[in-house]
């Protein structure tokens, strides 16, 4: 029965281990472009890197980003678009002790309906959109990572018409893995394995 709880306790513990810790980026200003042919960022800047803010008037660096073809809905109305042919690349300046160059360089996953369009709210004139979709990438450690991210974007009928959509908030999370807390964790497997031995014995 001990045996049993303490295997139960482990396979609970290995998911934590293996995505211990979360790098939280944030990104405003900036315009997109919105066609059937995809969303496209411009001129975005880093406002947060993992709870680093720049001084008023300064940014951290930048963030781009670009969708595949809709797929399904319109733009006006919401639907969903392809990760293929999709990038996102967090750019630092490396002013503010975040990191200085490509801090992510990937792009979003899932395929054809990966990307959801969603219309949130139109209140008068204003319309606002929120982008949703996971990612993967490289970060600047050279590890592969997968993430989500949500950007928020607002436009208003005659804008609209004309493609164009400005970003007011983006929220992105990266997962980064722990191989030194695996390396822990399979220790102590040892250690319990060796305990279960030498108890047999």
């Amino acid at each position: 029965m001990r045996r049993v709880v303490v295997l139960a306790l482990l396979a609970l513990a290995l998911p934590m281990a293996t995505w211990a810790d979360t790098i939280t980026l944030t990104n405003q200003f900036g315009t997109v472009s919105m066609t059937n042919a995809g969303i496209v960022s411009k001129g975005m800047e880093l406002t947060s890197f993992n709870g680093i803010v720049p001084p008023k008037g300064h940014s951290l660096g930048s963030v781009s980003y670009a969708t595949g073809a809709l797929t399904s809905g319109s733009v006006a109305a919401g639907g969903t678009f392809s990760s293929v042919g999709s990038s996102f690349v967090v750019i630092g300046k490396g002013n503010f002790g975040q990191p200085k160059g490509v801090i992510f360089n990937g792009a979003f996953v899932g395929g054809a309906n990966a990307i959801t369009w969603t219309l949130i709210s139109h209140v008068g004139q204003s319309l606002k959109y929120e982008l949703t979709g996971n990612i993967a990438g490289q970060l600047y450690t050279g590890r592969n990572v997968t993430g989500t991210t949500t950007q928020d974007i607002t436009t208003h009928p005659g804008q609209l018409a004309k493609g164009i959509g400005h970003a007011t908030l983006g929220n992105t999370q990266l997962n980064t893995p722990e191989p030194g807390t695996l390396g822990l964790l399979g220790t102590g497997l040892l250690g319990i394995a060796g305990t279960f031995r030498r108890k047999k014995a």
